[in-house]
């Protein structure tokens, strides 16, 4: 199956949300629709929704009334939720019914799109949850890190580095989802192995470090796994030569020296001189 390339529709979408509202989204008049009858589009990149700022949308719904409406297209039974999932959940905490709607006319291959206009522009999607989307997009599109960094307004920097995250251990990913790590913090501990991770995070959290006092620790550690692993390559090194000055067959093999025995005589040899 062909990847989409970029178009109009996509740069569109992921500008102004006002304008892409304008041009993107064909509108009718605003309704009211139960909400019972709206199911969450499947593409919402938003994995969490924070309770207390959920709460307070909430009240201010039952003080001052929905401002801005939902935008949702017409589904098998009712309606699938295209863009403003955060209103939806605050309206079923204050109780309300039917909540004002946008019903669109749009093409349901553009669900992910839409979904994007609420997050990537409109609110703060969180690291992962940005660097999953921003994956998603690249991968739809069969565009590069550069004409997605355009179409977002952001760096090609930042997108790469965003992009990094997602090869963080489940333990880092854990603690920068829980926002028991900034994106700052991971960000450092790519390229470190999953214990390294573990041990840094841990670090972090119990230290309460920041991300300057990180990079040195992380900077540190470096340093004394590389003379770690100089001191035992040089250790190894002089066991070889040791080896193949007693006319053994031996070589270093990672982190460690094989030796290869032809005969039961080398072997005798062997336990002789080693034992």
């Amino acid at each position: 199956m062909s990847k989409k390339r970029l178009g109009r529709g996509l740069g569109d979408i992921l500008g102004e949300v006002a304008q892409a509202y304008e041009k993107e989204v064909p509108q009718s008049e605003i309704v009211e629709i139960p909400i019972e009858s709206i199911r969450k589009n499947p593409y919402q990149p938003r994995r969490e929704f924070d309770p207390k700022s959920l709460q307070e949308l909430a009240e201010s719904i039952k003080e001052h009334g929905l401002l801005q409406p939902i935008v949702v297209i017409e589904d098998i039974d009712g309606f699938m939720l295209i863009a403003g999932e955060r209103r939806l959940r605050a309206c079923k905490l204050a109780g309300i019914e039917k909540i004002k709607a946008v019903v669109a006319d749009i093409d349901k291959s553009r669900f992910r799109e839409y979904a994007l206009i609420e997050n990537i522009q409109r609110e703060n999607l969180k690291p992962l949850e940005l660097a999953h989307s921003y994956k998603e997009l690249l991968e739809e599109h069969g565009i590069t890190h550069e004409e997605l960094a355009r179409i977002v307004k952001k760096s090609r920097a930042h997108i790469t580095n965003t992009l990094r995250l997602l090869s963080l251990s489940d333990y880092t990913k854990e603690a920068l989802q829980k926002q028991k790590i900034s994106a700052g913090h991971a960000k450092i501990l790519v390229g470190l192995d999953e214990e390294q991770q573990r041990v840094i995070v841990d670090s972090i959290v119990g230290q309460k470090l920041s991300v300057r006092e990180t990079e040195k620790l992380v900077q540190k550690k470096s340093v004394t796994k590389s003379d770690s692993d100089k001191k035992r390559k040089f250790e190894l090194a002089q066991v070889l030569k040791k080896l193949r000055d007693q006319g053994f067959d031996a070589k270093i093999s990672s982190q460690s020296v094989t030796i290869r025995f032809g005969s039961q005589e080398d072997i005798d040899k062997f336990l002789q001189i080693f034992s």
